[in-house]
């Protein structure tokens, strides 16, 4: 229950963290991005076994937001974040990243992306699951000017008002 103008849960400027089994949990970023986690400039976390829930981003990325970042996820879950913009369970901004074995429920974005929205991002996306977000536009996934590559993934009853579950 941490609160920040951005990286309400935690912070990374420049930095290349390694958290494993950790909990981010209502955690806010006030004015900006990233309401569990904020990742800025060059960071490359690597997160295995983490969970991201009920986290609030003003602005982008509920639960985790990567803006010039690189961020290795395995088996890490986003579930019930909210965004009041874009990508409530994550959002990633010319940051080419991989994600394995992860899993976004029940996220839900006031405009674009409840589960995953990547703009200017080639993400690696292998066996993850995304059920139950919401948004304006993709409800499970949002792609602007990306090329992802996703391989074994499920989309599940993801719904969106002006276009598509992906």
């Amino acid at each position: 229950s941490n609160s920040a103008d951005f990286g309400g849960g935690i912070y990374n400027l420049d930095s290349s963290p390694t958290l494993t089994n950790c909990t981010f949990e209502n955690n806010t970023a006030n004015d900006g991005y990233g309401g569990g986690m904020d990742n800025y400039s060059s960071s490359s976390p690597t997160l295995i076994g983490c969970i991201f829930t009920k986290n609030t981003a003003n602005v982008n990325g509920g639960g985790m937001n990567c803006n010039e970042s690189i961020a290795t996820l395995e088996n890490c879950t986003f579930t019930d974040n909210i965004s009041i913009d874009d990508g409530a369970g994550a959002y990633f901004n010319s940051s080419d990243s991989v994600l394995t074995n992860c899993v976004f429920d029940s996220n839900s974005s006031i405009d674009e992306a409840g589960g995953l929205y990547l703009s200017f991002s080639d993400l690696v996306i292998n066996h993850c699951t995304f059920t139950n977000n919401s948004g304006d536009y993709g409800g499970g996934m949002y792609c602007w000017s990306s090329n992802p590559a996703i391989t074994n993934c499920v989309f599940t009853n993801n719904i969106a008002t002006y276009g598509g579950g992906i």
